[in-house]
């Protein structure tokens, strides 16, 4: 049976812009409680203001960054406060750093790892005991193309994105009959500002799209898991 998501919380983390924002809208569309969180304070201010009245005490928002092990876990102490539980993870946020090995600093380096691997495991490592106490979850990560097709000026990018890539299967294994789902998403070109002006360039993959994906992956069945999902353009710049 087709699970829904109303009644349901989740977190959703750079949750305020891009595709945790079109994730986050369309959870609370669906009648889902969602906590984001995002390293800046206003952007999180403009996500609430966006969102309300349609809320209806169902949205959560905190600035936090998911690289330091400290705020997640303040965060996810709100949440308990808040929403008394979790169900969904939605491990979302994320940085791009486009340099060549000789050129990217160890300080860029560490950030894009810090970022887009270890703040997900923080998360999931905070999201796990609950998910077990609540008797069942569901994570989904949000990686990349960029985790299994490497590009020049990518090594600080792919290496997180790859790394992702085997995190997830692994937390798949580990916490299968925990009655945990764990699903990582590969969207190729999106039209956020992540890397370019948001809305210049058409043929792109919309935010709303992936959010479609999320969306379906936690409706499915508890009997199913679609551990993997590839995502691309239809129609890519020639």
């Amino acid at each position: 049976m087709e699970q829904t998501l109303s009644g349901k919380v989740a977190i959703v983390t750079g949750g305020t812009r891009g595709i945790g924002r079109a994730i986050a809208q369309r959870l609370l569309g669906e009648g889902a409680s969602v906590a984001v969180c995002s390293r800046s304070q206003q952007n999180v201010q403009a996500f609430v203001k966006s969102c309300q009245p349609g809320a209806d005490g169902r949205l959560l928002a905190e600035a936090a960054d998911v690289s330091k092990i400290e705020e997640v876990h303040r965060f996810f102490e709100s949440v308990d406060a808040t929403f008394g539980g979790l169900d969904f993870l939605i491990n979302n946020a994320g940085i791009g750093i486009f340099k060549s090995v000789a050129d990217l600093t160890p300080e860029e380096w560490r950030r894009t790892i810090d970022l887009n691997l270890s703040g997900v495991y923080y998360c999931s490592h905070e999201a796990l005991p609950r998910m077990r106490k609540r008797g069942a979850g569901y994570i989904v990560n949000i990686g990349s193309l960029a985790g299994k097709n490497p590009f020049a000026g990518g090594a600080a990018y792919n290496a997180s994105k790859f790394g992702l890539n085997g995190f997830s299967e692994a937390m798949m294994l580990d916490h299968r009959f925990d009655n945990v789902r764990v699903s990582y998403v590969m969207p190729g070109s999106v039209d956020t500002d992540f890397g370019s002006a948001a809305g210049s360039a058409p043929w792109k993959i919309q935010p709303e799209d992936i959010a479609e994906v999320v969306a379906m992956l936690l409706r499915m069945p508890a009997r199913t898991l679609i551990s993997r999902v590839e995502i691309r353009p239809s129609k890519p710049q020639k």
